[in-house]
């Protein structure tokens, strides 16, 4: 590993990729919805066709039951019903979820999205009602509470042996790289919260995250663009009970 390749929990990630600025541009493009997916496309420079596939091929199959928790436009959700599976995506945006709905019926599963926010999740389904939770790019975008409280709920709302995952953007772990990350950042940040009052925040440990809510065999398994990476783990198949609820 070299010094120039930033990690999450000591994996490394290819250096050479886009700059974070792209990823705090996508906030930017959230506030048009209708032209989300298009901007994202050019922004990820084709990684992000790539991050959508690698999920459903993970989680759907026939009959499967998914949460997509964080769902904007639903293209992860449509890639999973379009494998078979029957998706939720759940987003508290509700133009983006109007372009959702606007895209076309999967042949094989089924597709239904909800307005609610990461911490209605409880309220809104039953504890382990879903085979598999899934979240691309959402996690960053909550505050830390947020992001705790959904994973738990993902947690609460898997049967035992259901799997999660998660792509989102990750802190580098090297100090030097942290940084620079942090100082080519700040400009997008800075703009993104002038032109849409939003923004959205690298995780400094993804893994650690996914573990402290209670799952187990937590890998990365891929990576994509710049400091994307794909977290996948598994609810413990045994009679272990969810962990509680806490205020985010």
């Amino acid at each position: 590993m070299t010094d120039d390749a930033p990690t999450d929990a000591g994996v490394e990630i290819p250096p050479n990729e886009p700059t974070m600025s792209s990823y705090v541009l996508m906030k930017i493009l959230e506030s048009s919805p209708e032209r989300y997916d298009r901007g994202i496309r050019m922004l990820g420079r084709g990684w992000i066709d790539s991050a959508y596939a690698s999920i459903a091929d993970l989680t759907a199959r026939p009959g499967a039951r998914v949460l997509d928790i964080g769902c904007g436009t639903g293209n992860v959700s449509v890639a999973c019903a379009r494998r078979g599976a029957d998706v939720v995506g759940i987003d508290i945006d509700a133009g983006m979820l109007e372009v959702a709905r606007q895209k076309p019926e999967p042949i094989m599963g089924s597709l239904r999205f909800v307005q609610i926010g990461a911490t209605e999740l409880d309220d809104e389904f039953e504890p382990g009602e879903f085979d598999s939770v899934v979240s691309c790019l959402a996690l960053s975008e909550m505050s830390p509470d947020e992001g705790r409280y959904a994973l738990k709920a993902a947690f609460r709302l898997l049967k035992p042996g259901g799997r999660l995952v998660v792509v989102d953007e990750v802190v580098p772990a090297n100090r030097p790289r942290r940084m620079a990350h942090r100082l080519r950042r700040l400009p997008a940040v800075a703009a993104t919260w002038i032109l849409t009052q939003t923004t959205t925040r690298a995780l400094d440990d993804l893994t650690g995250l996914v573990s402290s809510a209670g799952f187990e065999h937590v890998e990365t398994i891929n990576r994509f663009g710049g400091h994307l990476i794909m977290v996948t783990a598994r609810r413990p198949s045994g009679d272990q009970e969810p962990a509680e609820a806490t205020d985010a």
